[in-house]
């Protein structure tokens, strides 16, 4: 990947070629977020095909991995939890499961996917701004625990093993979404592509003339400016902190991000940034560092192929640094262009 970002100006005739395309833009709602298209295509008719069908294929993941819908294939296998049953799963859901429960092995349960009962009640406390209760947090604690969700590889099938388990994919379903909406944009001829959903960004082939696609991250305040950059070429990024979605309870301020091992919303204001090769390894591993902090979390991004991380954290007001090694290979100058 470092080579790629590395490689010169493109050659006068692709130049000329690239420089024919015509750039374009798109935005929709879907699993309740935003989610931007930039497309540099042949024509427009092309560009809007390619985006209509990109969102159309975002919309059916939601379908199957929302747990705010009731009729998602994700909530249906959580009202099986307890019952006994081995339920067959689509190719979509079990790829995006398989995938977290090798992440949950890898972290000893940092990452989860069966944090749903947790999640429920911190949504609750952002409302009520109250703590979840002992008696609540007890009573989900029985719900939660990666080692309670069966996964059959032969017949592909979910086995939730607890009664009350409710999955939660919010911190993967994402990153799946957009790998996914770039393997049907290409399908329709169109390279040259940015996706952003809300933090996920998946980055394809760099606009003309460009090695790479530029993007801002690591503001010092959520409205501020980026005061770093990286340079992204068939890469994605993933951005996980608690700037947007916190909760203060007595003094003490709580994130939406919880961590499946003691049922708590994090308390460590940091912001985590993920650069992996894949959106759905970076989705996942940025709530994982998130939860793991800095010394394990990057001690895990380094033993994953291609993926970087910086971790700000603000300590008192006072911002701390950490980075992965690999982190070097992406960044630019802020005034440099790709």
């Amino acid at each position: 990947m470092a080579a790629a970002l590395a490689l010169g100006l493109l050659a006068p005739r692709e130049q000329a070629r690239a420089a024919e395309l015509v750039r374009s833009e798109f935005q929709q709602v879907h699993m309740g977020v935003p989610i931007k298209l930039i497309l540099y295509s042949a024509d427009g008719p092309t560009a809007n095909k390619a985006a209509d069908a990109a969102y159309a294929r975002i919309a059916q993941i939601d379908q199957i991995m929302s747990d705010y819908k009731a009729d998602s294939e994700l909530s249906q296998l959580s009202r099986t939890a307890g019952s006994g049953r081995a339920v067959p799963l689509s190719d979509d859901l079990w790829t995006v499961l398989s995938q977290a429960q090798k992440l949950s092995e890898a972290t000893g349960g940092a990452f989860d996917a069966t944090v749903g009962p947790y999640v429920r009640l911190w949504r609750r406390a952002r409302r009520s701004r109250e703590f979840p209760s002992a008696e609540r947090l007890a009573e989900a604690r029985q719900a939660v625990g990666f080692r309670r969700l069966r996964l059959d590889e032969k017949r592909r099938t979910a086995e939730l093993l607890a009664a009350g388990m409710r999955l939660d994919l919010g911190g993967i379903a994402a990153g799946y979404a957009a790998d996914e909406a770039l393997k049907v944009i290409k399908g329709h001829g169109v390279e040259r592509v940015l996706i952003d959903i809300s933090g996920d960004i998946l980055a394809g082939e760099p606009p003309p003339g460009r090695n790479a696609w530029r993007i801002g991250i690591a503001p010092t305040t959520p409205s501020g400016p980026p005061t770093r950059y990286v340079a992204l070429r068939n890469a994605a990024l993933t951005v996980s902190g608690d700037a947007f979605q916190h909760v203060a309870i007595e003094g003490r301020r709580y994130s939406h991000i919880v961590d499946p091992r003691t049922g708590i919303g994090l308390t460590d204001q940091s912001s985590v940034t993920v650069v992996a090769p894949a959106c759905i390894t970076a989705d996942s591993l940025a709530t994982a560092v998130s939860v793991l902090g800095p010394e394990q979390g990057l001690k895990l991004i380094e033993q994953t192929p291609g993926a970087a991380a910086l971790v700000v954290r603000n300590l008192d007001g006072q911002l701390e640094t950490h980075e992965s090694k690999r982190m070097q290979q992406f960044e630019i100058a802020p005034e440099a262009k790709p």
